[in-house]
This record gives structure tokens, C-alpha cells and sequence, in this order.
């Protein structure tokens, strides 16, 4: 019961369609509402516990979902995508182009999955759900922090 209801991010995995867009769009919202309660200075240590607690629940998690669901990665389990799509928006302003811009490219990235992400999927378990979009997260936050720095967006 804890896993499904950790690995569908406590049912935004069970939308439609598009399962993994709702799991992103959760986590966006969460961080923007979170956030925009915190001090500056508390912001990058808040994100940084957020993630931690994500992947070290969310791995047992998604091993338990995947195992009872008995197939690869199932569509519902989107802890993965909260995960990603929180560690892009590590150092993001709290304003709604950057948070925009940050939901669309980890989107794209978890989507086209660039090398070497593609290949973390075939990590065993809740390991191989997780860290893929933590690669993604990760190519997503390096073009986000590029377009804040060279002004793209503001």
C-alpha cells in the first residue's frame, strides 16, 4: 500500500493520459508552492532534502510497484519523474518561466533520454526506474541554468 502510493506520487501516476506529465507537473507545483514559503537561503537545502528522501524512498518503492506489477518501468510509478524533474530545479528562480521552462526540458530530456541515460534504464529494479530521470534531471537543470545565465530566460 505505502509503495503504490509512494510510486504513483500519491496517485498523479494513475492520470491519462500521459502518466509521467502529471508526475512532473505534481512535483512543479509542490516545489512552487513550497518555495515560494521559504527563504532564499533555504530553498537550495529544502530541494536538496527533497531529492534525498525521493530517491531513498522511492527506489524500495518502485522495486515493490514494478515487482507487483510484474512488468518493466510500469507507466503509473512517476516517483522518478518527481525525482528528475525536482533536481532541475535545483538553483531556479521561483517564477513561472523558469519553473515553465524547467518542466518542458526535463520533460523532453526524460522523454529522448541523450546518452547515457538511455542506458541506466537497465539498472535492476527501482534503481533503473530512478536514475534515468535523475539523468535526465540533470542535462535538464545544466540547459536551464545556461538559458538563466545567458538572460533566454528570466
Amino acid at each position: 500500500m505505502w509503495a503504490t502510493m509512494v510510486a504513483t506520487f500519491f496517485g498523479a501516476g494513475r492520470l491519462r493520459p500521459a502518466p509521467g506529465t502529471w508526475g512532473s507537473l505534481a512535483a512543479a507545483l509542490l516545489w512552487w508552492l513550497l518555495a515560494a514559503y521559504l527563504p532564499p537561503a533555504a530553498r537550495l537545502p529544502v530541494i536538496l532534502v527533497l531529492i534525498l528522501l525521493t530517491v531513498a524512498i522511492g527506489i524500495p518503492a518502485a522495486t515493490l510497484e514494478e515487482r507487483g506489477c510484474g512488468g518493466h518501468d510500469p507507466s503509473h510509478v512517476v516517483i522518478d519523474e518527481v525525482a528528475g524533474q525536482l533536481v532541475t530545479f535545483i538553483a531556479c528562480p521561483i517564477v513561472w518561466q523558469a519553473l515553465l521552462a524547467g518542466f518542458i526540458l526535463f520533460r523532453a530530456f526524460d522523454i529522448v533520454k541523450p546518452p547515457p541515460v538511455r542506458s541506466l534504464e537497465k539498472l535492476p529494479g527501482g534503481t533503473g526506474i530512478m536514475v534515468d530521470d535523475l539523468g535526465a534531471g540533470v542535462y535538464a537543470l545544466v540547459v536551464l541554468q545556461l538559458l538563466l545565465h545567458f538572460g533566454v530566460v528570466r
